[in-house]
């Protein structure tokens, strides 16, 4: 197909399997299970099944959070959900998200057991079950709930709109391309803006607000997705950029990015995780 092929859509759409670019295997335009499979439960009451992808990031980072500041009630187990493989449309993985959509979590201290899907969702879970990383104060809440839900309403334009047609899409449009580019730069600059008068999204406190927005937007700018960093100029973002290292330099982040992360350098890995102990060791560790 060349760049100047115009589309005319049919009357009704039909869907063709398997239509090119990254992903394709598993897009389909129907939900529910493809397969009976169930889940692994763990030994832990919270349950999580992920992959280190910037939503599933969000969610470990907030457990491994919750851990640092010695609240035991945060173990969990982190089963690893191959999301290129289908994992996600397992009769087991859908009872707990019927969208189909890593990251999930079963929460085994409640009569019944609680489930709860979406990042967004989980990290406000978290953050109400635990006390923690939510401010108490109503208006700082607010403006910790704004920003956390302009991540869930942003990262699609980034992830499914600038990431798909600039880093996954079989062929490259100028057209989607520069409409995706200038959205994505119009929301670093929103960022920019807002970490100029802050230290951290919803003011001097770190917040799941922070754990939402960094997966995405601190990996971007450091080069860690899509390899668009020049491209989009992100040396240009100075306070996001300040921002991002704050937050890079968190032990509980730095462990919370190696779970169920199966890419990359070795000592970035950790498939899955079931205790503290599961963590390779770094170096200032093993002295």
């Amino acid at each position: 197909m060349s760049d100047n092929t115009t589309y005319t859509p049919p009357r009704v759409w039909k869907w063709e399997p398997g239509n090119g670019g990254k992903f394709a295997n598993i897009n389909r335009p129907v939900a529910g299970a493809t397969h009976e499979k169930a889940l692994p439960v763990g030994k832990h009451p919270l349950q999580l099944y992920s992959l280190a992808t910037p939503n599933g990031v969000k969610v470990t980072v907030m457990l491994e959070e919750l851990l640092e500041q010695g609240m035991k009630q945060a173990e969990y187990d982190a089963h690893l959900i191959q999301i290129g493989e289908g994992d996600q449309f397992g009769s087991g993985f859908v009872e707990v998200n019927p969208n189909s959509k890593i990251p999930a979590l079963m929460d085994h201290s409640t009569t019944p057991p609680q489930r709860v899907f979406e990042s967004g969702a989980i990290l406000l879970y978290l953050a109400e079950k635990f006390g923690a990383f939510l401010p108490n104060d109503s208006a700082k809440r607010t403006e910790c709930l704004s920003w956390l839900f302009w991540q869930m309403g942003s990262a699609p334009m980034l992830g499914g709109g600038f990431g798909h047609f600039y880093a996954y899409a079989p062929e490259k449009y100028q057209y989607p391309i520069d409409r995706y580019t200038m959205e994505v730069k119009r929301q670093l600059d929103v960022l920019d803006r807002h970490l100029a008068d802050n230290r951290f999204m919803a003011g001097d406190k770190y917040t799941i607000a922070d754990m939402a927005i960094h997966p995405w937007y601190g990996a971007l700018v450091k080069n860690r997705v899509y390899e668009a960093a020049e491209f989009l100029e992100a040396h240009t973002y100075q306070n996001v950029l300040r921002w991002t290292e704050e937050i890079d330099a968190r032990p509980a982040v730095q462990r919370g990015r190696m779970v169920n992360r199966t890419w990359g350098e070795p000592s970035e890995q950790l498939h899955e995780r079931h205790d503290a102990s599961d963590f390779p060791l770094q170096p200032q560790d093993k002295a």
